[in-house]
């Protein structure tokens, strides 16, 4: 029996307000002198301001880095660990979306141990820790704020790297709901399909364990029923706290077994095409998950279960047939656009199509799929999402 190695944040509150409990929860870790890595919005938001008021009444005081970039960069990610090394900072909290939390990891692990983010790449693992992180998610899609990988774009290259291991998992996690009330519609729709991706690759993955499966199914059951809702109505509380707590469930799935090909696919696309990372998964998870299924019939039928789009009297072919149409109408409701919707040059990505391959094979993640592609077939699957 082969067993499961699984590695969770050591804190997580979980709940409306959650975020206001961070100055507590630095003196519980005995920690005092954060930096704070987020983004320019919520710095012009205010909502940096709160954070650092309610740590400024405990009497701890925080700088704050908020040059963070969609996609972070080895470039930005550099400019983070020198603002970092300026102050006697003893942790890192990453405050907004994947971005800002990835970002936090990649500058707490590089101050620690020096180099370039490229050294820490897959294959490599990277288990010994760097400055604790605490991660507070403003978004409900990455899950970052519950896994052991951080994901940066080299400049030099253009590659997204997966950069994997113990090292990047936050030592604390404060998954408040609440903040996500401001998250515009496309936001919303594109980190929620993302969640939604991470829970069926990690079910899916050949790496899959026990605990990865009931996380897993968990994410789905609360994030496909309430995706639309939040899409359509951005106050609905419950809602936006069931979609919260899938995606850090789903974060906590696939950190614990893996994600697969679509999450392979969908990097090179994000890095060369600056597509947001949520989007990139939504354009290639209908094609994707139709053409692995025959390869895992009973588990994708599971998921289409979780979702609640088949019922246990279903046989798993029909139940299958109904998921790929469930994310394919998903897409269309949601008006996820296609790759030339989205604005890409048609020759560009078809001149690109060998190295996204290269590079998404180099990643590992196409290994873990079900159905395990060589170089040809994921050329033929990208044109297929080029052709809608």
């Amino acid at each position: 029996m082969s067993i499961a190695h699984i590695a969770l944040p050591r804190i997580l509150r979980v709940g409306g307000g959650a975020s206001k409990q961070l100055a507590e929860v630095l003196e519980t870790l005995g920690l005092s002198r954060p930096l704070i890595v987020t983004d320019a919005w919520l710095l012009r938001s205010g909502r940096v301001d709160e954070l650092t008021g309610l740590l400024a009444a405990a009497g701890i005081g925080a700088r704050v880095f908020a040059d963070t970039v969609p996609d972070p960069t080895t470039v930005s990610i550099d400019r983070g660990v020198t603002f970092l090394k300026e102050g006697r900072h003893d942790c890192v909290v990453g405050f907004g979306g994947g971005s800002p939390l990835d970002s936090a990891k990649a500058i707490a692990l590089l101050a620690a141990h020096g180099g370039a983010m490229a050294d820490y790449k897959a294959p490599h693992v990277q288990d010994i820790a760097g400055l604790p992180v605490i991660a507070i998610p403003t978004t409900a899609g990455t899950g970052s704020e519950a896994t052991r990988f951080t994901i940066i774009t080299d400049d030099a290259t253009d590659e997204k790297m997966l950069c994997p291991g113990l090292a990047y998992l936050p030592v604390a996690a404060l998954v408040d709901y609440e903040l996500t009330f401001t998250k515009p519609k496309r936001l919303t729709a594109d980190t929620g399909i993302d969640s939604l991706t991470h829970a069926i690759e990690a079910y899916v993955s050949r790496r899959a364990n026990p605990f990865s499966d009931g996380m897993a199914l968990l994410a789905m059951r609360a994030i496909a029923p309430n995706l639309r809702r939040v899409c359509a109505d951005p106050m609905d509380a419950a809602a936006r706290e069931a979609m919260m707590l899938g995606a850090t469930q789903a974060g906590m799935a696939f950190s614990n077994s893996s994600v697969a090909l679509v999450h392979g696919m969908s990097r090179p696309i994000g890095a060369h095409f600056h597509v947001p990372h949520g989007l990139s998964n939504a354009m290639l998870l209908p094609t994707v998950t139709a053409w692995s299924a025959p390869a895992a019939l009973p588990r994708y039928a599971d998921c289409a279960r979780a979702m609640g789009v088949a019922d246990d009297a279903e046989g798993d072919q029909a139940a299958v047939a109904r998921l790929v149409e469930e994310l394919a109408v998903l897409n269309r409701e949601l008006e996820v656009p296609g790759p030339a919707a989205w604005g890409i040059d048609a020759a560009r990505w078809d001149a690109l199509i060998p190295t996204m391959c290269t590079q998404a094979i180099a990643s590992g993640s196409p290994a873990n799929n079900p159905r395990v592609p060589d170089a040809d077939e994921m050329a033929m699957l990208y044109a297929k999402i080029w052709a809608g």
